[in-house]
């Protein structure tokens, strides 16, 4: 997917402007949501996310001082959504946290197929990082949280629906069965993923929904799909199952401890 050359430069600006109000470097800016999963529509958003970090003399407060990297009230800019550009972003300290708990979310925004913003050295280096210490039960674990939750709030047992819904459960849902089959972390684009259903009777009805919502604008109210809900359902509930069997990563956040050391002593 292209993003508009108008929409790149107010993106680049903002992230200008950031780095300024803020004296912060920005390492990483991706395009996270429906457009880095490949089924936007032409009036989506645009979810700007950043990896940033502060000058080294930042970091140096006793009072923000935290055993696990868990200070939940500093290492995160959050703007609020305008011109349908929403823009957010986590400090370099509190990313290593995230990539030591294997947070889904930022191991999408490392492999982000649209960047705005990379330090190609950073980005490489977090990416290998993530590989080491990625963990496919908290990967399932997320998806499958993120895949109920989605399903109980828009879809079950109701005649109509907002047919985008769907979209919002398959994509965990394919995850989930990627990792199960691969192993590995689940490629960002939901196309990829489509080999997880291949030749499975419910492939037709997820091809038919990528198909409308690449098309037009954002998918309106439809009749319920009740084999495509009993498919997801089925699936939530056998992956719920299967999840405690899958592997853990164990290793020590000492490694993160001295990638960050390392980061900071090059800033001086």
């Amino acid at each position: 997917y292209d993003v508009p050359i108008e929409i790149k430069r107010e993106v680049l600006k903002r992230i200008e402007d950031l780095e300024s109000t803020y004296e912060i470097t920005v390492l990483l800016a991706i395009e996270s949501g429906s457009r880095a999963w490949g089924f936007a529509s032409a009036d989506s958003d645009f979810d700007v996310r950043m990896i940033y970090m502060h000058k080294p003399s930042w970091y140096w407060h006793l009072d923000d001082a935290q055993e696990h990297f868990e200070n939940e009230n500093r290492g995160a800019i959050n703007i609020p959504i305008s011109d349908d550009l929403d823009i957010a972003g986590w400090d370099l300290r509190k990313t290593l946290g995230l990539l030591y708990k294997s947070n889904p979310p930022l191991y999408e925004w490392l492999r982000s197929p649209i960047v705005y913003r990379k330090d190609e050295e950073t980005a490489n280096e977090l990416l290998e990082l993530s590989e080491r210490f990625y963990s496919p039960k908290s990967s399932v674990y997320h998806y499958l949280h993120m895949a109920e939750g989605n399903l109980r709030q828009y879809l079950i047992n109701r005649t109509e629906v907002k047919r985008k819904k769907y979209l919002y459960v398959i994509r965990p849902v394919l995850a989930c069965r990627w990792i199960e089959k691969f192993g590995t972390f689940p490629p960002m684009a939901i196309d990829r993923t489509l080999v997880t259903v291949a030749g499975h009777a419910i492939e037709p009805s997820i091809l038919r929904l990528l198909d409308d919502k690449k098309a037009g604008t954002e998918l309106g109210l439809g009749p319920a799909d009740p084999v495509l809900e009993a498919f997801l359902v089925a699936e939530i509930d056998r992956l719920k199952s299967a999840v405690s069997s899958m592997a853990e990563n164990s290793l020590k956040v000492g490694v993160l401890n001295d990638y960050f050391r390392s980061k900071l002593a090059a800033k001086f």
